[in-house]
């Protein structure tokens, strides 16, 4: 089992739809590389609290590799955006990649060089060492299961069915 860290926007969403692929054993929602060590909801959205908005990931990487979740947080992010996706805006909603091994910075950083080509240096994603991950309040974790209707900026039609669990 390996460990990354991802954000592409409001974390709902970006939980729900890697929750559905194969090789993610374990996501949760939390607050990521930001400016306090007890970051709440409340203090990213008044601007207290600097973090974004991560989601967990515990991958089995004999079924999918780093590389396929960097392909799929570009699917469903924009990662030309500096602070905002779909209808959400703030700094909380950049995106990210927060890595836990040392060498996965490498992995992500020769995949989105090769992914973007030319287009490489415009692309606003950081890409961090994973220290201060805060776990996000219990009404978050998984939240689009226990409210299905609840508002998405991801299309979670974009994880192509042979992709799915």
């Amino acid at each position: 089992m390996k460990e990354i860290y991802v954000a592409g926007g409001c974390f709902w969403g970006v939980e729900a739809y890697f929750k559905l692929l194969k090789g993610i054993l374990k996501t949760s929602v939390g607050y990521i590389d930001g400016n306090t060590n007890h970051p709440t909801y409340e203090m990213l959205c008044d601007g207290r609290a600097s973090h974004a908005e991560a989601c967990y990931l515990a991958y089995d990487p004999n079924e999918i590799s780093l590389e396929f979740i960097c392909e799929h947080l570009f699917r469903i992010s924009n990662p030309f955006s500096k602070y905002k996706q779909g209808n959400d805006v703030g700094s909380q909603y950049r995106t990210g990649i927060y890595f836990v091994e040392k060498e996965d910075e490498v992995v992500v950083l020769n995949f989105m060089k090769s992914f973007f080509k030319e287009d490489f240096s415009k692309v606003q994603t950081e890409v961090k060492q994973a220290i201060d991950y805060v776990l996000a309040e219990p009404y978050h974790q998984n939240y689009l299961d226990k409210n299905p209707n609840g508002y998405c900026h991801v299309n979670l039609g974009l994880a192509k069915k042979d992709e799915r669990k």
